[in-house]
């Protein structure tokens, strides 16, 4: 892991140290004054907002080429598309982005890191150039009908532009991740004219805790992108359904029930995407050509129904107060969701947030026919359990419960449905987490051999390695030296362990000088005194596997050797020291957390 680590990190060479060199005294100002960071973070979002209404455009313009629309319509919410249209163009662009991507892995071999795993793993470092390729393919992938959110390439391209003037103001470690924060929170703001729900969608799920250090820097870069989106391109309108003024205390109970069921089909839908994905693997299909499959499948779909294509988005705005016929409605969810795990499945770039709301907001109107044959149930408008749907079911594949509540709020415009919204996102949330443990994110960094469950910092685990803690050893002898020669040698009390090594200088054990004091004979040696011989630390691992290494010898301290063939001693590790480093490490996350 710690190799992997090294390795991924010296890949990602800050562009703006050799793109820009911000002034001293500006960076000076940025580090210590708190005022200068907010006007950053405000810069900050005024670029994640352009970077939204570039891809925005860039999206519709090529819907409008390629599927042949009239401008402003979207692809989803269109009720006929020509049928070679609607199954060639999504082929076709996966076939490019196959062959696009393949060439791409052999130009830079490298997994492409996203904003949390950049929080989580590398302190807030994130390429630019990176970004600039994520948002690429994912306003490829959208632009061709693929069934993929576009709010991969929003948030990577706010995160890349955020790191990327961290990183030329040389801002610390902390104040770099709580940019990058402010990146995605002000790309998803201006992405849903929704700045409360950017906000914690940058504190939930890039930041990954609340602070009252850190959430002014983020509100003010939501703010800042949500009226840039405004200023450039309008803003998206409020979705216009009918919602109740006042729940009724008699419909939690069933808000409840689909909140859980929420959680249980996102768990589906995640599951889906990962069979899918193997499916392909075991296919043998290169994976050059795996896009343009998965193309054929969002195609097929396509020809029944446009609203199975893109990213849902436009269609979740036309129709969310329309009564559709309950197979209908059914049939609409069956094919996004299909479509969706075939896109990402198959390797189209992009997410699933804007896909969840709109499968949610479908899933809440098939909950809602249920619900309606259901005798003692208060009737309620299905409009009012698809938002529920929609918020629900994308915690359960997003996660972040009040980045949904809000987002529910600020898109409705509906104080009386946000206590429901709430209800049924936070039991989603609960689901999830009791039977299943990740969100989409996470899920896909396990499957990857990551270790990551959010994007709380764990990086410095992994900079905090054995081969910084080490000390060179005090004493070292030889395994064959008589123990009367090693008390002449190392007086009692002079120290508490001795490394020893055999004829070739290889490791061997550690002695104790108190145990050398206590064994009499004559002809014994300090082999005869040896322990942890076969227990010994190399010097990439972590200071928890070093921890986890001192319990299971059971040893106070134990070598550090440069591998286990050649055995060769470079140093000493303690338990005691270990702990300190490790305690001290956590108590400055914490002061850093909290704003100390």
């Amino acid at each position: 892991m710690s190799q992997r680590f090294a390795r991924a990190a010296s890949a990602y060479r800050p562009i703006g140290d050799w793109v820009m060199h911000v002034p001293q005294t500006m960076r000076a100002l940025v580090r210590a004054d708190e005022v200068w960071l907010a006007l950053l973070s405000a810069v900050v979002g005024v670029f994640g907002g352009i970077g939204v209404v570039v891809i925005n455009d860039i999206t519709a313009i090529m819907h409008e080429r390629l599927f042949a629309l009239p401008a402003g319509q979207g692809l989803s919410e269109s009720l006929f598309v020509a049928p070679l249209r609607a199954f060639s163009v999504p082929v076709l662009g996966g076939a490019v982005l196959g062959v696009s991507m393949w060439a791409l892995a052999r130009l830079r071999p490298h997994n492409l890191i996203d904003p949390i795993e950049a929080n989580a793993m590398y302190g807030g470092r994130v390429s630019l150039l990176d970004s600039l390729i994520v948002a690429g393919q994912t306003a490829w992938s959208n632009g061709v009908g693929a069934s993929v959110g576009m709010e991969a390439g929003y948030a990577q391209l706010g995160a890349g532009i955020a790191s990327w003037l961290g990183r030329s103001f040389r801002v610390r470690r902390s104040d770099l991740r709580v940019l990058v924060g402010c990146g995605t929170a002000a790309a998803i703001g201006g992405a849903f004219n929704a700045p409360l729900c950017g906000a914690f969608y940058g504190i939930e799920l890039i930041i990954g805790i609340y602070s009252i250090a850190t959430l002014p820097f983020v509100v003010i870069a939501a703010l800042a992108g949500t009226l840039t989106v405004q200023i450039l391109a309008g803003g998206t309108p409020p979705l216009q359904v009918t919602l109740p003024a006042l729940v009724p205390n008699g419909a939690y109970v069933t808000v409840l029930v689909e909140g859980m069921v929420c959680g249980l089909l996102g768990i589906a839908v995640m599951r889906g995407v990962t069979m899918v994905e193997a499916a392909f693997r075991r296919s043998g299909i290169p994976v050059w050509a795996r896009p343009a499959l998965g193309g054929v499948v969002v195609g097929l779909l396509g020809c029944f129904t446009p609203a199975a294509m893109s990213s849902g988005h436009s269609a979740l705005h036309a129709d969310i107060n329309v009564s559709y016929p309950f197979l209908v409605v059914l049939s609409f969810m069956l094919f996004k969701a299909i479509a969706s795990a075939f896109s990402i499945g198959a390797g189209f770039r992009g997410g699933l947030f804007f896909a969840s709301l709109f499968l949610g907001a479908l899933f809440g109107k098939v909950f809602a026919g249920v619900v309606a044959v259901l005798p003692f149930i208060t009737p309620m408008p299905s409009g009012f359990y698809a938002v529920v749907g929609m918020s629900g079911l994308a915690v359960a594949i997003v996660g972040g419960p009040m980045t949904m509540t809000f987002l529910a709020l600020e898109s409705t415009q509906n104080f009386g449905v946000t206590m429901a919204v709430l209800a049924a996102s936070i039991v989603s949330a609960i689901t999830v987490r009791r039977l299943f443990g990740y969100s989409f994110a996470t899920w896909r960094f396990h499957l990857r051999g990551e270790q990551i469950r959010s994007a709380v910092d764990v990086g410095w685990i992994h900079s905090l390695t054995v081969g910084r803690m080490m000390r060179r050893p005090a004493a070292t002898v030889q395994r064959g030296m008589t123990l009367s020669a090693f008390r002449q040698e190392i007086p009692l009390g002079a120290s508490q362990r001795v490394v020893v090594t055999d004829e070739a200088g290889a490791y061997a054990g550690i002695a104790y000088p108190a145990e050398a004091f206590a064994v009499t004979g004559e002809g014994r040696s300090v082999g005869d005194i040896l322990h942890h011989q076969e227990h010994f630390l190399l010097p990439g691992m972590t200071v928890k596997e070093a921890i986890a290494a001192l319990e299971t010898a059971e040893a106070d301290a134990l070598v550090v050797v440069d591998g286990p063939d050649s055995r060769q001693v470079l140093g000493l590790l303690t338990e005691q020291y270990a702990l300190r480093r490790y305690n001290e490490e956590l108590d400055r996350r914490r002061r850093e957390m909290a704003g100390e």
